[in-house]
């Protein structure tokens, strides 16, 4: 091949591209609008599980604690019965304050 050729494949060869690209730009728009719609929607659910997972994880942790603690009582100094209470006091309002979000965010409007 010589050189006209291949300036010849490579002007055929944008065109092609150009014409593709303005084939294109309707779906775009529309993947755009598409966008703006859908993801709003399926957000909302997302942050609510979100919330949810965690205040189930953090009254796991409070619930776990809570029965070594009880369960252990009289074997435990002071301190440690002290420290374990605040931990399952702490790690509960955690986990009720994340699923009270939860429910807030999903009766939002």
């Amino acid at each position: 091949m010589d050189n006209d050729q291949i300036r010849a494949a490579g002007r055929v060869a944008g065109k092609m591209a150009r014409n593709a690209g303005k084939e294109w730009m309707p779906a775009v728009r529309n993947s755009g609008t598409f966008v703006k719609h859908v993801v709003p929607a399926a957000v909302k659910p997302l942050h609510s599980l979100w919330h949810e997972l965690l205040g189930f994880l953090f009254l796991m942790f409070a619930s776990i604690a809570g029965f070594r603690m009880w369960k252990e009582a009289g074997k435990m100094s002071p301190v440690k019965f002290a420290m374990i209470g605040i931990f399952v006091v702490v790690m509960a309002g955690y986990g009720l304050s994340s699923i009270l979000k939860a429910r807030r965010i999903s009766r939002k409007p």
